[in-house]
């Protein structure tokens, strides 16, 4: 096993590095596309969400594959590998498991013990399977991610600690009240139909939103979205094109947006027009560019070499720009942008009147947020998981040359029941039948207890060359190897749970 992650999330770089490195679906298959045209890798899927992106792959050298999946990241995000560089942190074979494993447990969530990004696992997989991008080692590892994560929320109250993006940043927009009696009453726009302006809609349907508007670039499912509002119960909701989202604007209390838009959705001159006030925007400060400096490009590499980086490395590389002073007052419009890159002009915040919460903010207040006692179970859980995977991939690795041997020898058999034939054509039925079974089991006998044993070895740390061992001694054909091994990985009920 030879897995590679190198990646960016909310803990290793700033929300304005991330927005402009998301990637779209498109650029999703075009860089998987080429990962698999370079020469390290193998095996490729990614992990693209809101808060990271990350780039999984089976390769064959570490630096190589470190220099080559950096320079993809950098290629197809748009951001220069100069840089992107000291954002990236970079895990390899159990750090790297033990790595998806906690994300899959909301570990590694901006809000712990989120359940969503489940959904994502399984949607990243499932890209890899569709591209034929992933293999043995990524099927594997991302069906036992999804196993770990549920077994984690089944198992412990990690639940407790976490909750969705969606909930928190409702909560951040409520301000201390509670969601259910700050949302009562208001109207809600809804921009985007996708999974999480859905459960957005849901969410604000339970904390009891006098109507819900549904807009999205395809009308036929903000439709879809609408009738699965109207089965819940929600009594007032209704679909509209995104051209009518500057006139709902001005009947909104709440508005969430998330969509896949390149660029703003909402700028904050329309949030000001819709309130009918004046925002200059002269007065807005520009944001500055991240940039490496060579100290950090040091330090990228000094996490190159160790594998991966200690949180405090990665959070004296961040540098966070500050964000300008809200404008005072009440709020009368209260903005949630989940999208990455943000669907809402960050400085809508400055506008009378508006309250602005977006992935940005949710991760500077999701830093103070306490953790709860069972996520030291949860660890836990991740470590015997981890354990676990690692010794069934190396008893994997050596399974196609223990069944090559085996064939091999039932190939001997069959030899010299054929050779046996020629000499004693007289045998009948009965006596070549009780020959035949008795040399088998001979066969069978003297294998067993070096085939349990070599299994068990090769399951422990530095088992590897245990395989190599048996091919070297039985002079095994390294081809009817790869050929079980193809047999293998091409089983239809493989990897199936």
């Amino acid at each position: 096993m030879s897995l590679l992650v190198v990646g960016l999330s909310h803990r290793s770089a700033p929300v304005s590095v991330l927005e402009r490195a998301s990637l779209a679906v498109d650029a999703r298959t075009k860089l998987l596309q080429d990962t698999l045209a370079a020469e390290p890798a193998t095996e490729a899927t990614v992990l693209a969400t809101c808060n990271r992106i990350e780039l999984y792959a089976d390769v064959d050298k570490f630096h190589a594959g470190v220099a080559e999946l950096s320079t993809l990241l950098a290629q197809h995000s748009g951001v220069g590998l100069d840089e992107l560089t000291p954002y990236l942190y970079v895990h390899y074979e159990d750090r790297a498991v033990h790595h998806l494993f906690s994300v899959a447990c909301g570990l590694d969530s901006m809000v712990v013990g989120e359940g969503q990004i489940l959904g994502q696992i399984k949607d990243a997989l499932a890209l890899g399977q569709e591209l034929h991008t992933a293999g043995r080692l990524l099927n594997d590892l991302f069906q036992q991610a999804l196993r770990v994560g549920k077994r984690a929320h089944s198992e412990t109250g990690i639940d407790r600690a976490g909750q969705s993006l969606v909930t928190f940043g409702l909560e951040q927009l409520a301000d201390g009240a509670e969601v259910t009696e700050w949302a009562a009453g208001k109207r809600a726009l809804v921009i985007g139909a996708g999974s999480m302006s859905s459960l957005a809609a849901a969410t604000l349907a339970r904390a009891g939103t006098e109507e819900i508007v549904v807009a999205n670039r395809t009308r036929a499912r903000a439709d879809r979205l609408v009738e699965i509002l109207g089965q819940a119960g929600v009594p007032t909701a209704r679909a509209v094109e995104m051209t009518a989202v500057a006139g709902e604007l001005t009947r909104a209390d709440i508005v969430v947006s998330c969509t896949g838009a390149t660029g703003l959705v909402l700028t904050a001159e329309a949030v000001a027009h819709a309130l009918g006030v004046e925002f200059e925007t002269a007065t807005q400060a520009p944001e500055a560019p991240a940039v490496a400096a060579p100290d950090e490009l040091d330090q990228h590499a000094a996490w190159v070499e160790n594998g991966s980086a200690t949180t405090a490395d990665r959070d004296r590389a961040v540098r966070r720009v500050p964000r300008p002073a809200p404008a005072s007052g009440p709020a009368r419009m209260h903005l949630l942008d989940l999208a990455m890159p943000r669907d809402i002009d960050g400085a809508a915040h400055r506008v009378a009147g508006v309250r602005l919460v977006d992935i940005e903010s949710l991760a500077e207040a999701s830093a103070d947020a306490p953790m709860a006692a069972d996520v030291d179970q949860v660890r836990t859980i991740v470590a015997d998981e981890v354990a676990a995977f690692g010794a069934a991939q190396r008893a994997a690795h050596i399974t196609p040359t223990v069944v090559a041997l085996r064939t091999m020898a039932a190939d001997v058999v069959a030899g010299e029941i054929a050779r046996l034939d020629g000499r004693l054509p007289d045998l009948d039925e009965k006596q070549r039948a009780e020959i035949t079974q008795t040399v088998r089991r001979v066969v069978d006998k003297l294998l067993h207890a070096p085939t349990v044993r070599v299994k068990q070895l090769a399951s422990e740390p530095g088992g590897a060359g245990y395989a190599d061992a048996l091919r070297e001694l039985f002079d095994l054909d390294p081809q009817t190897v790869a050929a079980v091994s193809r047999a293998d990985l091409n089983d239809p009920n493989r990897g199936r749970s």
